[in-house]
């Protein structure tokens, strides 16, 4: 049985990853300063305006406008006609500290404060978290979403290296990959727009993003003659970024994580301390669901983690590995119960999440072709 699935990916100078940038950015900034710091960061941006919001309760002292402008520049921008301008734009910053409600929470477990020895802080929401793997790539990744961040990455490398002149920082990928019997066999269809300058003589860049972009990243016996592109189909894209679509933090959840090919319980990664377990959580998740598949227990295996605000432990642990398992999915649950620490406090020690690593972290997705924590392979 053959069908198709389609993933997406985002370059950093698209206007909601431009916003998860800086939130990141943020976040990084006070932990250098501060590993304590309670960050809740949420940016927008729009035409010439930035707006920073949140909470976040910490003794470091961080010039927020200051960090914004570094991250928009970092990313590219600085042409207020055609997307937005890192020396011009407005920024607005309007933060709060933790709401006292909620820290009393984090601060101390619901189990410690019933007696029970679980000294950790308590989760800082309530919520659910998917981690995800399979053996379909090297770095046990669906294949949509894994080529989706190679050209998105290859589409910023070309333009920040010159290979392609006249290129700007917005821009998104599509992959579409026929399976046939759950192996995937070939790429059906690719989509690639890309922000240009204005003289750009499009029939060229078509060319140039086909040669030096897809099929630089694509392995050959991948495409064939009935593989479609689409390369900047509308024609022109001049205007971008900030100034051709609002941006806004945590707008990008599917491209973050598994490309949709997985489920996903719903909370964004970007701007958030590791106290958050949207984040945290579904980082241990994909670790144990990539070393689960990685230690031959399974070829495909997604996760399910869920917390209560306050409480340290996880109320729920699901397994799922769509009868591809080698043992019994209760012995990967039991493996997981006596290996990990899955309390917020016991899954920051285990990553070392207090430090200022979540920069890296925001473009081409969380999970995957990258040297963090989370993608260590280890003995389960």
């Amino acid at each position: 049985m053959k069908k198709l699935f389609t993933s997406e990916s985002v370059t950093e100078g698209h206007p909601d990853k431009l916003c998860d940038y800086i939130s990141d950015s943020v976040l990084d900034s006070f932990l250098s300063k501060d590993k304590n710091a309670r960050v809740a960061c949420e940016t927008m941006a729009s035409k010439g305006e930035v707006y920073i919001s949140g909470e976040i309760t910490s003794t470091a002292n961080v010039n927020i406008e200051e960090v914004a402008r570094n991250a928009i520049k970092e990313v590219g921008y600085g042409d207020a006609n055609l997307d937005i301008d890192y020396r011009t734009c407005k920024i607005i910053v309007n933060i709060s500290k933790q709401s006292k409600d909620i820290a009393m929470g984090v601060d101390k477990s619901f189990e410690d404060k019933a007696g029970e020895n679980v000294f950790s802080e308590g989760a800082g929401d309530q919520g659910i978290m998917f981690g995800f793997a399979i053996d379909e790539t090297k770095e046990l990744m669906p294949l949509p979403i894994s080529i989706a961040h190679k050209l998105s990455k290859r589409l910023a490398e070309v333009r920040k290296l010159n290979i392609i002149e006249g290129l700007r920082p917005d821009g998104k990928v599509q992959v579409t990959i026929e399976y046939e019997n759950e192996i995937p066999i070939r790429v059906d269809t690719i989509v690639v727009s890309t922000q240009h300058e204005e003289d750009v003589d499009l029939t060229w860049l078509k060319d140039q993003i086909k040669e030096k972009v897809i099929e630089f990243i694509i392995p050959p016996e991948l495409l064939d003659n009935n593989t479609k592109y689409y390369i900047n189909p509308t024609g022109r894209f001049v205007i971008g970024g900030p100034l051709g679509d609002s941006g806004l933090t945590g707008r990008k959840i599917i491209v973050d994580t598994y490309g949709g090919y997985a489920r996903h319980g719903g909370g964004a990664f970007s701007g958030k301390d590791p106290t958050k377990v949207d984040r945290s959580a579904a980082y241990i998740a994909r670790h144990i669901a990539k070393n689960v598949v990685a230690n031959g227990l399974a070829k495909k295996c997604e996760i399910q983690f869920s917390y209560a605000i306050g409480v340290a432990k996880p109320v729920s642990i699901y397994v799922d590995t769509f009868g591809t398992n080698t043992i019994p999915e209760e012995e990967i649950i039991q493996k997981i119960n006596n290996k990990f620490d899955l309390t917020p406090r016991g899954i920051i020690n285990y990553f070392g999440l207090q430090t200022p690593i979540y920069k890296q972290t925001t473009n081409y997705g969380h999970f995957g072709d990258k040297d963090l924590p989370w993608e260590k392979i280890i003995e389960l």
